[in-house]
């Protein structure tokens, strides 16, 4: 990705430059676009579920963005010899299910043949430019705010070994398919400026991507992160690890210092997540302001995790101690 040239635009607000959740197109004074894409193959066995993680996922980002969906593009890849038409019609119906309840208007998109199924959305959304969250825009003092519990990648490992029960199974699910829908509002009333989500890269990529951005350290209390269940650590005792998870780690302790931190808590917070919260920096003064608007929209939770930081005299961006 460093090897392609740097798009230069006065009217591009976020580029690729800074690692964000999606790209920001300024149309106006009033209003910018917001674009991304997301696609992947099943993490789960029902193919409806599965449709509309994946929709939910892509949405995020423009969620992440402080922006609001408006349309969107069906990706979708399957191996047509293999997955029936019946199977094809339920992850759409899925992902159409997640876009309904986003008011946001499927418009179209492309099918090609896939030696295995992937599926996801492009998307398109609209902010204020004077509104949008990005990842630049964490400050010392802010206190770190996730809004749904850790441990997706790993659930999801367990389920394709069958080793995951059927009610984490669920539970996963259900987290994974929720919008981030409080993304939006929280900017517009002008209470957070700095966010991201946090998927692939798991928490501390994509809060190491933050704070190389915005130029501050982090401090994060391993103690309080918020897990799917406890017997998410019950599968990493059986080695029960995605190989993203593992490299995500491997790729985030060049940048962390550890104090006093379990194995296990080291994987979570570097988990590979799928559709997975917010990461909100918050003033302490509009701290419960922001908390009142997560309850409304029914957040599966609402952790204060760390703080932000000044650039941390020991040259890591990130400390994670069990408590802070």
């Amino acid at each position: 990705m460093r090897q392609l040239p740097q798009v230069k635009d006065r009217n591009l607000l976020v580029g690729a430059a800074t690692a964000d959740d999606a790209g920001v197109y300024r149309i106006d004074r009033d209003r910018a676009l917001v674009q991304t894409v997301d696609f992947f193959t099943p993490i789960v066995d029902d193919p409806f579920m599965y449709g509309q993680i994946a929709a939910a996922n892509a949405l995020s980002d423009v969620y992440a963005m402080g922006g609001r969906p408006l349309t969107a593009l069906n990706l979708l890849g399957v191996p047509t010899d293999v997955v029936p038409p019946k199977v094809i019609n339920a992850i759409l119906q899925g992902g159409a299910a997640k876009m309904k309840e986003a008011k946001c208007v499927l418009v179209g998109g492309h099918t090609i043949r896939n030696p295995e199924p992937i599926y996801g959305l492009s998307v398109t959304g609209i902010v204020s430019p004077r509104r949008m969250l990005t990842n630049a825009d964490a400050r010392p003092g802010d206190l770190l705010v996730l809004t749904k519990p850790l441990g997706t990648g790993i659930v999801t490992t367990g389920i394709k070994r069958g080793i995951t029960s059927a009610a984490l199974a669920k539970k996963a699910v259900d987290v994974m398919r929720r919008l981030n829908v409080a993304g939006a509002e929280l900017p517009e009333r002008g209470l957070v400026k700095g966010a991201t989500d946090v998927t692939g890269y798991g928490l501390l990529g994509h809060l190491g991507s933050m704070c190389r951005a915005s130029g501050v350290g982090a401090e994060l209390a391993a103690g309080r992160l918020p897990v799917i269940s406890d017997e998410v650590f019950v599968l990493v005792a059986k080695d029960c690890i995605p190989g993203g998870s593992r490299e995500n780690l491997r790729t985030a302790s060049e940048f962390t210092k550890w104090d006093g931190v379990s194995n296990a808590q080291k994987i979570l917070a570097a988990d590979a997540q799928t559709s997975g919260g917010l990461l909100l920096c918050v003033t302490p003064n509009r701290l419960e302001v922001v908390l009142s608007i997560l309850r409304i929209h029914r957040v599966t939770t609402a952790a204060v995790i760390g703080r932000v930081v000044r650039l941390l005299p020991h040259k890591a961006l990130v400390y994670v101690a069990d408590r802070l």
